[in-house]
């Protein structure tokens, strides 16, 4: 045998080996992966607890953490950049104690958090969950959107993700649910990709026959477009379901679409990610949106945060839906810099009509 045909064969022996791993690995990834119900029952303490009055004041505030890996000096793969997670463990913490103190500066009835990592490497496996319910002293209710034995892409590979969806309050709670919303990719994909989700809590309410329901969400962000405007319609479906039953509504998250005629900071960079739009007709009747455009909720994470407006991209994507059952007394968007996350909070305070 020529030398040729050695180094042909020992290549070809080696594609073959390539490819059974590659094999071997969707196999198991198929078999692995991670399939919710329609809607789950989640675990918390759900008894311990004030009542709400319908003649006080009730305050939500949402916050996407970006798994406390996505401060002002980072970019990511998706969206235009180049890196994967974090350089260190030590700036995911320093990145928690910044957004534990945003938290803590602004006080509120519940919390709607998205993004948070469990047991994850891109976190360095820290267990985030625990420690901002630790140190907002609030009980948490936990729904998994992304929970995937190993992500083998790109390179270095994102590998084991446990992250989700966390509500936050300190009052009495009736019940709390993951529904599971319309998935947006198809399989092989779909087995190592976010399965998203509402995380709705229950509020008893003192002297009324009827809930406080608070709906946390995170809907899809890197499909063509008809997974949010899927999702979209089931969010909206089950506002309406919750509407007739008497129930005040309050909804809210990332909704990784801009808001029709919102139009402050407009998208100029259409090359790397853009979000979808999303306006009141896609609201059932009784619904209105709470947002603020004073400050941006949210940047690309195409290049670090350049500390302009006009020279990195921002957008208005995170906020509220409010059934009209319930008076809005303000909205704002608290400006922190980007500095812990590439998401603003959002800050929702209410009135019992």
């Amino acid at each position: 045998m020529s030398k040729a045909k050695t180094v042909l064969k020992g290549f070809g022996i080696l594609l073959l080996i390539l490819a059974g791993i590659l094999l071997l690995l969707l196999v198991y990834l198929t078999v692995r992966e991670y399939r919710p119900k329609a809607e789950e029952s989640l675990e918390g303490n759900y008894k311990d607890g004030a009542f709400i009055s319908l003649r006080s004041p009730f305050s939500v505030m949402s916050y996407n953490t970006g798994y406390a890996g996505l401060s002002k000096d980072e970019d990511f793969f998706m969206d235009g950049g180049t890196k994967v997670k974090p350089a260190s463990k030590a700036l995911v913490e320093e990145n928690m104690e910044g957004i534990t103190k945003v938290l803590q500066d602004n006080p509120a009835d519940a919390y709607f958090l998205q993004e948070v990592d469990i047991d994850s490497t891109r976190s360095y496996h820290i267990d985030e969950r625990s420690a901002y319910s630790k140190a907002l002293e609030k009980n948490s209710f936990f729904a998994y959107n992304f929970k995937c034995d190993y992500v083998p892409y790109p390179l270095p590979p994102i590998g084991h993700v446990e992250s989700g969806l966390v509500t936050l309050t300190d009052n009495y709670v009736a019940g709390a649910s993951r529904i599971s919303l319309p998935e947006s990719f198809s399989w092989p994909i779909k087995t190592c990709n976010l399965k998203r989700c509402l995380l709705v809590t229950r509020f008893p309410l003192q002297d009324s026959e009827k809930e406080l329901v608070l709906i946390n969400f995170h809907l899809e962000a890197y499909d063509s477009g008809e997974g949010k405007i899927a999702q979209s319609k089931m969010l909206a479906d089950i506002l309406e379901a919750e509407y007739e039953k008497g129930n005040y509504v309050i909804a809210g998250g990332d909704f990784n679409q801009t808001f029709e005629g919102v139009d402050k900071y407009p998208v100029t960079n259409k090359e790397d990610w853009a979000p979808g739009v999303i306006g009141t007709d896609d609201l059932p009747d009784h619904f209105s949106f709470a947002i603020d455009d004073t400050y941006p909720t949210c940047r690309l994470l195409n290049a670090p945060y350049t500390g302009s407006y006009d020279t990195s991209q921002v957008y208005v994507i995170d906020g509220f839906i409010v059934s009209d059952n319930l008076a809005v007394r303000n909205v704002n968007v608290i400006d922190v810099g980007f500095e812990h996350t590439d998401h603003q909070p959002v800050r929702l305070e209410v009135a019992f009509k």
